[in-house]
């Protein structure tokens, strides 16, 4: 007997939330957006001039902020939620991951719309939430409005996870 397949339609959904301006956010995350917008700069940004900040809350209430180091070659450089992500897991590794703020400006300013982590950064952010068995809120700053999503899984689903690995 033939074995007949079913295909099976699965939904994701995904709630943002949506702020008009910094000053509607929860105190905590206008805090971690205001230290993500200092971190902007400080960026190492000579050739793209796109400086972006990140700033990361641990459990114990601790900020690390982290900006875009660029690099001539532009392959050796790394995002803003990268180097505070990782300097936070190097130096507080049992201090869970609760958020993290990302901002970005260009020469015209604080950008329109909200900075989104690139792949990269979305793929070490799911593994820091693996890493912590725990979600962490992501604070995505813009002029002209502010996402938040509640998992950085929100932002990459079918991420490549550990249990992938066998």
């Amino acid at each position: 007997m033939d074995k007949i397949s079913i295909m099976r339609k699965k939904e994701l959904k995904i709630f943002i939330y949506e702020y008009d301006t910094v000053i509607e956010l929860p105190e905590k995350d206008r805090a971690l957006i205001l230290s993500a917008r200092k971190a902007s700069e400080n960026a190492y940004a000579p050739y793209s001039k796109f400086q972006v900040g990140a700033a990361v809350l641990l459990e114990s209430g601790k900020v690390i902020k982290g900006n875009n180091q660029e690099n001539a070659d532009f392959t050796d450089g790394l995002c803003a939620e990268r180097v505070a992500l990782f300097y936070a897991n190097a130096n507080y590794p049992n201090d869970k991951v609760n958020a993290v703020a990302v901002s970005a400006k260009n020469s015209n300013g604080l950008l329109k719309q909200p900075a989104q982590p690139c792949g990269s950064c979305r793929q070490v952010l799911v593994e820091t939430e693996v890493r912590y068995n725990s979600p962490i809120r992501l604070i995505l700053d813009g002029a002209k409005k502010i996402m938040v999503v509640e998992s950085a899984e929100c932002l990459l689903p079918l991420a490549f996870k550990p249990v992938a690995l066998g």
